[in-house]
């Protein structure tokens, strides 16, 4: 058996598009002999489920496939055989004949070793340990599981019932019925939730963004010895295709932005880690900017001011007296090296001429809530933001963004990769498309990526107020915004995932327990590089 699996956490990766795909596997297959992807797919397949049977007992120690017609099915076929082999109870349920070549070859074979194949699942899949989703692979153009008379409609149905009873899901290269380009269903079907998926060769966007992670679940990749065909070509090895090199999507990890945190001399003053001003707090909402700011004292800028709107402001923090308060009109702007704005910010005119102030100032500035509605119907502030290109990130939910773009938050989420690059190109900046699977796209449109951290924890108001605080002291800290982003956005998750992981979420998880856990993390990745 192949024994290379990869977490997507190990490394920051590249995220290959279907046409991406379709080249590597048609520059692959011309130097391999027939059959070898589809023998390496199973084979990585029946090394990833027998490694977690090998503790349970005899009783729970089988599996069934459910096959399709394509290759995604070979590939369940070929993975039976290899369990079989290794003495485990394997079934194949199949109720259409396989139709590549490719998969008739692994049909044949699993033939040949008894494999058990019947044209459905069984009745119960109670001494099941595993119920296997090799029905469509990355190429299905159609909805999933298909009208009512569909062959397929009755594994849809067992799925469910095996979610419903706690059963582990395993789905080969992708959940059946997404679009592995967005994680969106395909045709608005019904797509497999899976508990863990298995992709092929390279990770794909649509399992780690949009409604992709919760149909995926936790995703393991296989590369089946591909490496050198997913090699990422140097920009200056061809020219020609400068543009589409630079726009191959990433996965977020450590690797990514580590090498620009802000490192610690024994001579840093506080004025080394930078000034911001984080500027919002109309009345009835100056719990915002203060979340913000808490944040960004926690993420190590050095000297934070909070500017409120609104004429009800506490004139202390008392968590934090380190923080200094006041109002908006009597913070020099042109002092500070980094602008947090829009965080409780409200719609006044008040609102409206402090966002053009803060705008007309050139230094970074990290845009989210108020700020964003404001620069979406009002044409002036947008022309300030342009006017500074490149050193602003904007921050928001799909929502804020369809308004951004004049459509529907439905529009939004069909492709967010898409959206979140219009958005960078519009605007001349860096987008956070916040969302499961936050997308970042850089200002010049070179690079886009997307996060794997963070939970349901995150779903609590006030969360993304501690994100604009946490991205606006990495930027006042002197971090380029695409870099500052993606380690905002992802620390920001992390430190989600490592509450819940306490016992603190995701239920009932607050916003202002994010900080501290961020910069727990933040200091460890600082004191390991």
């Amino acid at each position: 058996m192949t024994d290379q699996i990869v977490s997507p956490l190990d490394r920051s990766l590249p995220l290959y598009t279907i046409d991406a795909l379709r080249e590597v596997e048609r520059t692959a297959q011309a130097s391999l002999p027939a059959h070898t992807l589809m023998a390496r797919a199973g084979e990585a397949t029946a090394q990833f489920l027998a490694h977690r049977l090998a503790n349970l007992s005899s009783r729970h120690r089988s599996v069934w496939f459910a096959a399709g017609p394509g290759n995604n099915g070979g590939d369940a076929l070929v993975a039976a055989v290899e369990l079989k082999r290794h003495g485990f109870a394997v079934g194949v349920a199949l109720p259409v004949e396989v139709k590549p070549d490719d998969a008739r070859w692994a049909l044949a074979n699993a033939r040949a070793a008894g494999v058990r194949i019947d044209p459905a699942l069984p009745a119960s899949l109670e001494d099941c340990a595993w119920l296997v989703d090799g029905v469509f692979g990355i190429g299905l153009e159609r909805a999933f599981p298909g009208e009512s008379g569909s062959p397929f409609a009755g594994f849809a149905r067992r799925f469910a019932d095996a979610r419903a009873a706690r059963l582990s899901i395993l789905a080969l290269d992708v959940p059946s019925g997404i679009n592995s380009d967005t994680g969106q269903a395909v045709g608005g079907g019904a797509p497999v939730i899976a508990t863990h998926t298995l992709t092929f060769i390279a990770a794909k966007p649509g399992l780690f963004t949009g409604r992709g992670r919760d149909f995926a679940g936790e995703v393991f990749i296989a590369p089946l010895g591909l490496e050198a065909y997913l090699r990422e070509p140097e920009i200056s090895e061809i020219p020609e295709r400068r543009e589409a090199t630079a726009r191959l999507p990433t996965l977020i990890a450590p690797a990514r932005f580590v090498p620009h945190l802000p490192q610690r001399s024994a001579s840093a003053n506080k004025g080394t880690f930078g000034t911001l001003a984080v500027i919002g707090g109309a009345n009835g909402m100056m719990g915002a900017p203060i979340l913000a700011a808490r944040a960004a004292l926690y993420a190590g800028a050095g000297k934070i001011h909070v500017g409120f709107i609104g004429n009800e402001r506490p004139t202390y923090d008392p968590p934090h007296p380190e923080l200094m308060l006041d109002q908006v009109d009597g913070l020099s702007l042109e002092r500070m090296s980094a602008l947090a704005i829009g965080c409780g910010m409200g719609q006044s005119n008040a609102a409206r001429e402090t966002l053009h102030r803060a705008l007309s100032v050139d230094c970074a500035k990290l845009i989210d809530a108020d700020a964003l509605n404001w620069l979406a119907r009002d044409p002036e502030a947008a022309n300030l933001l342009r006017a500074h290109e490149g050193h602003a990130v904007l921050t928001p939910h799909p929502l804020e963004a369809a308004r951004l773009l004049g459509t529907d938050v439905a529009a939004i989420e069909q492709d967010r990769l898409r959206s979140a690059r219009t958005l960078a190109a519009r605007y001349g900046a860096t987008v956070v498309l916040k969302g499961s699977g936050t997308v970042i796209a850089s200002a010049d449109g070179r690079h886009i990526a997307v996060n794997p951290t963070g939970n349901a924890g995150l779903a609590t108001g006030g969360s993304g107020d501690v994100l604009g605080g946490l991205i606006g002291a990495l930027l006042a800290q002197r971090m380029h915004a695409f870099e500052a982003a993606c380690a905002g956005v992802f620390l920001h998750g992390r430190a989600a995932e490592a509450l819940a992981a306490e016992g603190e979420g995701p239920a009932g998880l607050t916003a202002g327990e994010l900080a501290p856990m961020f910069r727990r993390l933040l200091n460890r990745l600082v004191l390991e590089s």
